[in-house]
């Protein structure tokens, strides 16, 4: 079960529409900023295969300009 946590910086005037489209994501917790223009994102995944596929359906947000792994942590069992 890969847990990973990210920066997520939108592109400008797009904030509201990435932190919309992030949440309906279910695998993924979105958590704004208070000070900055960024999101805080959770990933929680059942396996690497999940994992990886979240992660091409992120990269190829329209509104999303970088996407920054900020830790990991995978299950082994």
């Amino acid at each position: 079960m890969p847990i990973k946590s990210y920066l997520v910086y939108p592109v400008a005037n797009r904030a509201a529409d990435l932190q919309r489209t992030l949440q309906a994501m279910s695998e993924c917790e979105v958590i704004p900023s208070t000070s900055h223009d960024l999101f805080i994102l959770v990933t929680d995944t059942p396996h690497e295969a999940a994992e990886k596929a979240l992660e091409q359906r992120l990269l190829a947000l329209e509104h999303l300009q970088c996407l920054a792994l900020v830790a990991a942590y995978r299950d082994e069992e």
